[in-house]
């Protein structure tokens, strides 16, 4: 079958809020070998982002947020499950990384896919989930002895929470000691440098890619 019609397909089940329609295009477009990555940036991420401006938007309700949340949840689980599948284990780095969605935002499908990449890119990743308050970012951090903190935001109006993490952890005098990456699909680069982020990045794959290249210049880390 084409990959657009099953792209279609899928997207819709996540606009419906569908989960079992979801499931079941999301194992066809696997049976037919497509990568999981591509599926992600070039149906999953656009369809949740469109939720969410909807939402934003007020043409889409809380129920409907949280059913398209729950449909796009039930992909991205087979999908991290064949990443995982294909990608095998590889040497740690040593650099933790905390990771979340931050609080009000229940999108956790980008964040879950780079918790997937990062793990199997070297790095220790320890994953807080979805509505996470700002200082648990920080306390986590603390706690593990973490490198970088990501942050991930898909809606408008959760946005400033990245924001409020930075402003933490320069309160407490701690900005210099991590790195601090956001992501989502309602953030820019124009929003990571007004909020003073080290990095931002639009796709998982991306964002995995400059979280190397930041440990390493900061760290040393390979």
């Amino acid at each position: 079958m084409d990959e657009r019609v099953l792209f279609e397909r899928l997207s819709n089940a996540v606009m419906e809020g569908d989960a079992e329609a979801s499931v079941k295009a999301t194992k066809e477009i696997l049976e037919a070998g497509i990568d999981p990555i591509t599926v992600i940036e070039s149906c999953l991420s656009p369809a949740i982002k469109l939720v969410g401006e909807k939402f934003a938007a007020c043409e889409y309700f809380l129920t409907n947020l949280m059913l398209s949340a729950e449909a796009m949840k039930a992909s991205s689980e087979l999908l991290s499950s064949e990443i995982a599948r294909r990608g095998g284990g590889k040497p740690e780095s040593g650099a933790i990384v905390v990771i979340g969605t931050v609080a009000g935002d229940i999108h956790d499908i980008g964040k879950n896919i780079i918790s997937v990449l990062l793990s199997m890119g070297g790095f220790e990743v320890y994953d807080l989930g979805r509505e996470v308050p700002s200082m648990t970012f920080v306390e986590t951090a603390e706690r593990l002895g973490a490198k970088v903190i990501a942050l991930s935001s898909l809606m408008t109006t959760t946005v400033p929470s990245q924001r409020e993490v930075i402003e933490f952890l320069k309160g407490m005098k701690l900005r210099g000691k991590y790195l601090v990456i956001i992501g989502g699909g309602s953030t820019t680069q124009a929003w990571a440098n007004e909020i003073g982020a080290d990095g931002w990045a639009e796709t998982a794959v991306q964002g995995v890619a400059l979280t190397k290249r930041l440990v390493r210049e900061k760290f040393g880390i390979a």
